[in-house]
């Protein structure tokens, strides 16, 4: 008997979105290694698995999925808030967001289908006076045997479908994310007295005379940190002031609870959602400019060259003399010349070096122009010396969105990381290491305490195999194997190498997804990004649980309180925040998502430049380069002709006329749909010269072809399809 065909019907996305739900829903706490998933979903051919697993990475992202293990996957359980009164990590997942559709008789919460496919059957008596077309979030009560669809109540109405509030705050209630704050966790931080008693203040050290200011994004409230400089004989002291959360909120408080719940704030594009009350936020705890606080800080003793000769942590009280915003320091760093980053169109001054001005050869233009460039000098010294030794250089950006008072979006930028950025950045790096390196580094046959790291490892070899096998093709050399170190600075070197060149963003691209993400952990493996053995979060307590588990802890064996801290409590609480962190990070993408599509929402029809940024089984992504808007141009509209997804190539490769679309390719899109309700774009090529839409034929004019018609690997790709035939 002969082999029966594979494959069989070949399945939609969507088809396959919905059978990998079935699957995990059905068994929510059981672990799937990756070739068990293919075998009882029988998927039996190439495009079908890299179908798969380009869905598996999305619910990834989206925080829908757990990887526990390298390719097990499992479902991820969703934390709620059930009573006021509970503050519990493990929460069942039994809550879903959605539309409402109320009936005669019934009533149904219609939800997105990427975790629950079925919608949720609601009776009357507890839609809680919802009406159609609200979103609401709801909870399964029963699922009765051999019914299609749970029993659900709504819990909570969010408003009206389209409202900005509305939105927002279904996108924090669909990663289980609070939106708003408990009245009692507030009224406890109401009761916080304004004043710091006199007899705390003598306890600590004294920094209110010394000059100090913090920089901060321009809408900031909550100021975690400041910066002071002044001259001790002949070195610096350097101070890095930071937040002191923990006198204000005690271990095992009800607002201590409250941030352990939520173990991160959350930056929507539009609102801050805080870790604490706001009155501890952004008033008590925040480094606001005229105001005595109290702060936990690392003071460096500092030479010429921005080498720490000495350091010591302790508890201080200061009083910031300047609010800057980064754009300010940036303004005088540039108008004295030292900056490295211009604005664009801006005529440059005069080139000083930051000597001249401390030698009084040159008279510094701006407010604490002096202690800025003093700040900004050592800074570049210290970021020359972090890349020298191995860290990795990205350069990022974050797409900010300028909206009006109703949430629209109007505009989109990027905000670049620029001297000021830089500035603050290597001050806070330094603080964290060195806390990190105060606790971890012992002498060796001694057991360092039980301590919080933030831990990066190195890229999986494989991913690492792959990528360096990738490079080769367009002539780079990447190290697969070797140490830390050897790694990290070929891959400097990589970055370095195709700045400025065609294959730059799809090298870069792949570079950052064979990047691990970091995570917290007790169990200290150093930070590969930052090429550090040991390295923490200290330095913004405000936002970050992680960071006030670190001043307890840093203070507790700084007061010889005895012995070290319980590994296992301290572990748990890192997987938490962890998890919380990414699921904060989904949120806020998804935020931004949302805008996006918002804004091109008004632009349909309109004809972009853009980059290709991905490519799978049934199609490619598509970045607009002026506002980096994502969008799908689906397979079926690349031509009549199959295009097969290579995998190791990242293209799409039409099997008769041989052409090539892949990662980084520029292209011209219009905008053809924007849907809301899924955040989704969806692009169609146009013509280079006209901007219209490709006609849907295999001769229609693509963007430069990799390969002509009469090449080998074209006539090799009409042999195969006519075999195949």
């Amino acid at each position: 008997m002969g082999k029966g065909k594979k494959g069989g019907k070949r399945l939609t996305k969507r088809e396959l979105v919905q059978k990998l739900a079935d699957l995990f829903q059905l068994n929510p706490t059981e672990k799937y290694p990756l070739k068990t998933i293919f075998r009882k979903l029988q998927l039996d051919t190439h495009p079908l698995k890299m179908l798969c697993m380009d869905i598996i990475y999305d619910l990834l992202d989206e925080n829908v999925l757990l990887q526990p293990e390298t390719n097990v996957y499992q479902l991820k359980p969703i934390a709620y808030r059930k009573t006021e009164k509970e503050e519990n990590i493990d929460a069942e997942r039994d809550t879903f967001v959605g539309e409402l559709q109320v009936g005669v008789d019934y009533a149904f919460l219609k939800t997105d289908g990427k975790i629950l496919s079925h919608d949720i059957f609601i009776p009357l008596e507890k839609i809680k006076n919802g009406v159609t077309g609200q979103k609401a979030v709801a909870r399964i009560i029963e699922w009765p045997e051999g019914a299609k669809n749970p029993v659900g109540e709504i819990i909570d109405i969010l408003g009206k479908k389209g409202d900005n509030n509305t939105e927002m705050h279904a996108i924090l209630a669909e990663y289980g994310l609070p939106y708003s704050y408990p009245e009692d966790v507030e009224q406890a931080a109401n009761l916080i007295p304004d004043e710091i008693p006199e007899q705390d203040k003598a306890l600590r050290e004294d920094f209110r005379n010394v000059t100090t200011f913090t920089i901060d994004p321009h809408d900031a409230k909550d100021f975690d940190d400041a910066l002071s400089v002044r001259k001790m004989g002949n070195l610096w002291e350097v101070g890095v002031h930071i937040a002191d959360v923990t006198y204000y909120v005690k271990e095992n408080s009800i607002i201590d609870k409250e941030a352990v719940h939520r173990a991160t704030s959350v930056y929507l594009v539009d609102r801050t959602i805080p870790m604490l009350p706001e009155r501890l936020c952004n008033f008590l705890c925040s480094l606001r400019q005229d105001e005595e606080k109290a702060a936990y800080s690392v003071i460096f003793m500092m030479n010429d060259e921005a080498e720490v000769k000495d350091f010591r942590i302790v508890h201080t009280l200061i009083k910031s003399n300047r609010r800057f915003c980064y754009e300010e320091v940036q303004d005088i760093l540039e108008q004295n010349g030292v900056a490295e980053d211009y604005d664009e169109g801006r005529p440059q001054p005069e080139s000083h070096t930051h000597d001249e001005y401390w030698d009084g050869k040159c008279k510094p233009q701006g407010e604490y122009a002096l202690e800025l460039i003093l700040l900004d000098k050592f800074a570049k010294k210290l970021r020359e010396r972090r890349f020298q030794d191995g860290a990795i250089n990205f350069d990022r950006y974050e797409t900010k969105f300028e909206i009006d008072d109703t949430g629209k979006p109007l505009s989109v930028y990027f905000k670049h990381s620029k001297d000021a950025n830089k500035l603050v950045e290597e001050f806070m790096l330094l603080a964290n290491r060195t806390v990190a390196e105060f606790i971890g580094k012992v002498p060796k046959n001694k057991k360092a305490k039980t301590f919080v790291y933030r831990i990066h490892d190195l890229p999986e070899p494989e991913k690492l195999e792959n990528l360096s096998k990738f490079v080769a093709r367009f002539g780079y050399r990447l190290r697969s194997v070797g140490t830390m170190g050897e790694v990290s600075k070929d891959f400097n070197a990589l970055l370095h190498q195709v700045s400025g060149k065609p294959e730059q963003n799809l090298i870069e691209t792949i570079s950052l997804r064979a990047m691990q993400k970091a995570k917290y952990s007790t169990h200290n493996i150093g930070h590969y990004g930052l090429h550090f053995d040991y390295y923490t979060h200290f330095t913004s307590p405000i936002r970050r649980y992680p960071d006030m588990m670190v001043h307890r802890l840093l203070t507790r064996y700084i007061d010889n309180k005895g012995r070290s801290a319980s590994e296992d409590k301290f572990e748990e609480l890192c997987d938490h925040s962890s998890a919380m962190e990414q699921t904060a990070a989904a949120a806020e993408r998804s935020s931004v998502k949302y805008k996006q599509v918002e804004y091109m929402k008004e632009r349909l029809g309109q004809i972009f430049d853009g980059t290709v940024s991905g490519v799978t089984e049934w199609g490619m992504y598509v970045e607009i380069d002026e506002n980096k808007c994502e969008g799908m141009v689906p397979a079926r509209d690349l031509g009549q002709e199959y295009f097969e997804f290579d995998e190791r190539n990242y293209c799409l490769r039409g099997r008769i006329s041989g052409k090539i679309f892949q990662l980084g390719d520029k292209v011209k899109v219009k905008v053809v749909r924007a849907d809301l309700d899924k955040k989704q774009l969806d692009y169609a090529l146009a013509d280079r010269e006209s901007g219209e839409e490709f006609p849907n034929n295999p001769l229609a004019k693509l963007p430069e072809k990799k390969y002509s018609l009469n090449s080998k690997e074209a006539r090799k790709a009409r042999k195969t399809a006519k075999k195949r035939r």
